[in-house]
């Protein structure tokens, strides 16, 4: 199939997405459990569908480049692109607030997500604690979410929605 020069840039522009994400992350790094990334993951499915998974991808490979390769970041191999996949089979929801509820979900989930990795390399012991041990940050990531996903997803939605029809339509 060819790509030409529509191909490029959108290949290009989700690229620049994913880098977005690794930018976004670190500029907030300095709060705990406080990122952008769920906001922005929300609304690259909602707007770009199935393209989000390519945002995503390139987010990984740069978190990976930059930490190196560790138990966590293995765990974004599924934790971000499950994401993708939920708010993908919601695209069509128009309400914020039901946004934001995910994002809020997603971030108190993190943590036991996360602890899945465990089960098989340490046991469900180690798990368990795991994930107990992390449940004040995942109560901040949920909070962090939310709040953030309430006042930000339809400002960054309009942006997106712009920039979509100019590269992808």
């Amino acid at each position: 199939m060819r790509q030409g020069r529509g191909g490029v840039r959108q290949v290009t522009v989700v690229g620049l997405l994913g880098a977005l994400l690794t930018v976004t992350k670190l500029a907030l790094a300095w709060l705990p459990n406080i990122e952008p990334v769920s906001l922005l993951i929300l609304v690259y499915a909602a707007v770009l569908g199935r393209r989000a998974f390519g945002a995503v991808f390139v987010f990984v490979v740069l978190e990976v480049m930059l930490w190196g390769l560790n138990l966590w970041t293995l765990n974004y191999l599924y934790v971000w692109p499950l994401l993708v996949f939920l708010a993908y089979l919601l695209r069509r929801q128009e309400s914020v607030l039901g946004w934001a509820v995910l994002a809020g979900a997603f971030g108190l989930s993190f943590g036991g997500l996360c602890a899945l990795l465990y089960l098989p390399l340490e046991g469900w012991h180690y798990a368990l604690v795991y994930w107990i041990q992390g449940i004040p940050f995942d109560l901040l990531h949920c909070v962090g979410n939310f709040v953030l996903t309430l006042v930000l997803f339809r400002p960054c939605r309009r942006v997106l929605d712009r920039l979509a029809q100019e590269v992808f339509l």
